[in-house]
């Protein structure tokens, strides 16, 4: 490589060292795998515009399947996040495989797939007993499973550590180590972050439709920006991103952002959270909507007032929380681009795979998502979630009697030293 090659990635001599170690350079970028129908299509265009007609068209195609997964409902929602979970990881294992694997050393791939089951048993195990506690407890081989989930998750994850201390070879305990660090990195940000998706899922199909919307929205809309507009660089570590595009993207994805949150908080389908329903056994999406999804009028302050012509308007509380949401998408999850940008220049590839054309890899696409899906989860937390009777019925009614005796007469005790119980007597 030439030494402005290496400036512009910013190699110092500790990279060089760290190249020998691992045993030379990582795979060289992915070659063209654009399917050759839209090669012979777009012979005439020049690269720049059949890059761009090649990801709008890939573009729409996803888009498409993704509306297409929304309407088939919740389980295929789940099941579609559970494989993409899968494919990101396998596609950030391979690079680290792809050097660890130069030295012959044992287990490397098996461990880190193995890994990948522990932490999906204990994430899915813990959904599974927090959102279908009723059909746990019905059924008896589920009722054990559940009562020792963490102990068997942590007997099963043990396993696995032992295998890796007795997989250690002598004079690569240090290459050995990196790898190990390597997949706990990659369950951390792979891993963790899918589940977060499926507990925002539960929370309504908004939280969950919304926030993907925005980041997707943002990616092409800042690409477009660029594509057109875009004159000023705006970070190294991805030379093709510009502030028109980054600025441009802001405004679309806050404006794009209240209009769907407009359209989708008039549906229960989309406002209700996912329960389950043990008579049916199936995902059911009926309720009666909370005051986030009605809606209320609001004072347009008075400098704005003149300008829009209004001094009231009628929208639903959670488009203010939608611009939160959009804001986010925006501004700081390209970062998670950003950051993956690093990890590949890092490593000297231009895509983490080849799976989609025009894209790169599944994670190419998906590491703003997971850094949304975190922020939605934080926000849903601090800002949104309570108490749920619901699940501590639920809870209340698998104590043996003598708990749930004790219970009452405390609750009636509390309510009548409230002057609660007389009142709702009187009612």
């Amino acid at each position: 490589e030439s030494e402005s090659e290496n400036k512009l990635d910013g190699e110092t001599a500790s990279d060089s060292e760290s190249k020998s170690e691992f045993g030379g350079s990582p795979p060289v970028p992915t070659s063209d795998d654009t399917p050759e129908v839209l090669n012979r299509a777009l012979s005439n265009l020049s690269s720049r515009w059949k890059n761009w007609w090649v990801r709008g068209i890939l573009t729409l195609a996803m888009i498409t399947f993704f509306f297409i997964i929304i309407y088939l409902g919740p389980m295929v929602l789940m099941t579609i996040v559970m494989c993409v979970q899968i494919k990101c990881f396998h596609e950030i294992i391979t690079i680290g495989y792809n050097v660890y694997h130069s030295y012959d050393l044992p287990w490397f791939r098996t461990l880190s797939w193995y890994f990948l089951l522990c932490v999906n048993y204990f994430f899915y195990g813990e959904t599974v007993t927090d959102y279908f506690f009723t059909l746990v407890q019905r059924e008896e081989p589920l009722r054990i499973l559940s009562k020792y989930h963490r102990f068997i998750s942590f007997t099963l994850y043990l396993t696995g550590f032992c295998m890796f201390v007795l997989s250690l070879v002598k004079k690569h305990y240090r290459l050995q180590f990196y790898m190990f660090g390597w997949t706990h990195v990659t369950l951390l940000i792979v891993v963790t972050q899918s589940h977060l998706i499926i507990h925002n899922l539960f929370e309504g199909m908004i939280w969950f439709i919304v926030p993907i919307s925005c980041v997707i929205c943002n990616d092409i809309m800042a690409y477009m920006f660029g594509f057109f507009f875009g004159r000023t660089p705006l970070i190294k570590l991805s030379p093709k991103k510009t502030w028109e595009g980054f600025i441009g993207g802001f405004f679309a994805t806050v404006l794009f952002g209240l209009l769907l949150s407009y359209v989708m908080s008039g549906y229960r389908c989309f406002t209700c959270p996912v329960e389950f329903n043990n008579d049916t056994n199936s995902f059911t999406v009926d309720c009666e909507p909370s005051e986030l999804f009605q809606l209320q009028e609001y004072n347009i302050p008075v400098v704005l007032q003149s300008v829009v012509g209004w001094k009231t308007v009628r929208m639903y509380p959670f488009q203010i929380h939608s611009i939160a949401l959009s804001t986010f998408a925006s501004l700081i999850g390209p970062f998670g681009g950003f950051f993956a940008s690093g990890f590949k220049r890092a490593f000297k590839i231009k895509d983490f795979a080849n799976t989609i054309p025009g894209h790169g890899g599944i994670m190419d696409r998906f590491d703003c998502q997971y850094l949304m899906a975190t922020f939605v989860n934080v926000y849903i937390a601090s800002f949104i979630r309570g108490p749920n009777p619901s699940k501590l019925i639920q809870q209340f009614l698998t104590l043996r009697p003598d708990q749930q005796l004790h219970i009452f007469n405390t609750l009636k005790a509390h309510l009548v030293d409230k002057g609660m119980l007389g009142r709702l007597e009187d009612a």
